[in-house]
């Protein structure tokens, strides 16, 4: 090909790449992050009336996309059923998101069935429970009181 053919080829392309890289950053930051969803769930404590259904999603959506979420004047509680993998990998996952977006909490249970945090002081704490729940399910559930 001619070098004039090919700077022409690549004049006409270049504007279709940077819109598909535009495209494609403006999906990921439309993304709803796990870390925004577990700092919102764990301000609303000790009343989680005031959350709905999707506001925990972000927190299942990298390990499932079939999340249930529930508020209650009392706890906040997600389902979904993980993708691809162990459901124990998916937990440890979760786990590892609760301990990297929420640093000042507590990792007091780590076992493969079940992962354990809290913030706050006996009397007024906030608890953050991970746990399978049947043999292809995960459940996060955050309570508390202050």
């Amino acid at each position: 090909m001619h070098p004039i053919g090919r700077r022409a080829a690549c004049a006409a392309l270049l504007p279709l790449c940077f819109g598909v890289l535009a495209t494609t950053s403006a999906r990921a930051d439309d993304t709803p992050s796990p870390c925004d969803a577990l700092k919102r769930i764990v301000a609303a404590a000790p009343n989680f009336s005031s959350l709905s259904a999707i506001d925990g999603r972000a927190v299942a959506l990298p390990y499932g996309d079939d999340a249930k979420c529930a508020a209650s004047q009392t706890n906040y509680r997600c389902t979904w059923t993980p993708h691809g993998g162990s459901s124990a990998d998916a937990l440890q996952g979760v786990a590892a998101d609760i301990a990297s977006c929420l640093p000042d909490a507590t990792h007091d249970q780590n076992s493969p069935a079940r992962q354990h945090f809290y913030l706050g002081a006996r009397g007024a704490r906030t608890e953050i429970a991970a746990a399978q729940a049947g043999s292809n399910k995960l459940k996060l559930e955050i309570y508390g009181s202050r």
